[in-house]
């Protein structure tokens, strides 16, 4: 019988969302670290959607993964979750937490913040040599 094969990326649970957001993330913070002239990257500011679906705790694992070897490497991530808020679609007012409008009663709702996840500042250090 064939031995299975290893998985290609370490997995503790967490889902290939947080990985490739770890990737995204990575590639973005050192494409701005070269061009600020930076050494390294000390940490991440992202910012995340109540309704995101996002494991902080996987997220950090895959981080440290994916970093190690760059300049990145040991830098923090700190993730700011924001509330949802909906919007009525019949009278354009901000709904309620029970997804009805608290204006209408209206139960025509749109998301209109709440599953946005972007990465808001990196913090660097040092000059490159």
């Amino acid at each position: 019988m064939p031995r299975p094969r290893p998985a290609p990326y370490p997995h503790r649970g967490g889902s290939v969302h947080e990985l490739s957001l770890a990737e995204g993330t990575l590639e973005l913070a050192l494409r701005h670290a070269r061009r600020a002239g930076a050494r390294r990257v000390v940490a991440l500011h992202l910012v995340a959607g109540e309704f995101t679906p996002l494991d902080p705790t996987s997220l950090e694992f895959y981080w440290d993964f994916v970093a190690r070897g760059t300049p990145a490497e040991g830098a923090r991530l700190r993730v700011r979750r924001i509330p949802a808020r909906l919007t009525c679609l019949d009278c354009g007012a901000d709904a309620g937490d029970d997804w009805r409008c608290a204006a209408c009663g209206g139960s025509r709702l749109r998301l209109a913040a709440g599953d946005e996840c972007y990465l808001e500042a990196i913090d660097v250090e040092g000059e490159a040599a």
